[in-house]
């Protein structure tokens, strides 16, 4: 699991995918994202947008992404 350390109050979905690696670009994240490939706390995600908040849990191709304050 990777962890990724907030800097400011949230970080967008699509930012949190390719900090972490999962994706190469924020095309790539729109398109994974867009297709419903990616969920936050255990429910699909279709907003690229979404903030991400101290807590939030994405998962994305048998990884995961756990987003602390």
């Amino acid at each position: 699991m990777e962890t990724i350390k907030l800097r400011e109050e949230y970080i967008k979905l699509g930012q949190a995918l390719k900090a972490a690696g999962f994706v190469e670009s924020g095309v790539d994240a729109k398109i994974v994202i867009q297709d419903g490939l990616v969920k936050v706390n255990g429910r699909v995600e279709t907003q690229r947008g979404k903030k991400l908040v101290d807590g939030d849990i994405v998962e994305y191709d048998g990884n995961s992404i756990h987003i602390t304050g």
